[in-house]
């Protein structure tokens, strides 16, 4: 079980993280799922379907690391966090502290 001042490290570090991500997604309009405004009518359309590829990319990302970060946080609630989602040993606190969102031991992350 990590130790106590880790958990409170993990659970401030996802919190600030998933604050973060909440806002970047806000800024991109994909928080409430609206999205960028483009011009349609703009002369070069590949570079508007470019953008959109891209802001979409980005989006699908930043929603993919809000869903890891969240789920950390679920599993802090739980009292789950910690434990690897694979072998069900503990993972190694070093490990935690450089990723609190992981979900594998470094043996499983492989």
């Amino acid at each position: 079980m990590p130790s106590d001042t880790l958990l409170e490290m993990a659970r401030a570090s996802l919190e600030e993280e998933r604050d973060q991500l909440r806002h970047q997604l806000d800024d991109l309009g994909l928080l409430d799922g609206t999205g960028l405004e483009f011009d349609e009518n703009f002369a070069d359309s590949a570079q508007v379907a470019a953008e959109q590829g891209e802001q979409r990319a980005l989006g699908n990302q930043l929603r993919e690391q809000l869903r890891e970060v969240e789920h950390a946080l679920q599993k802090l609630d739980a009292g789950s966090y910690g434990v690897c989602e694979r072998c069900g040993n503990q993972i190694a606190e070093p490990r935690l502290e450089a990723m609190p969102s992981t979900r594998f031991c470094i043996d499983c992350a492989a």
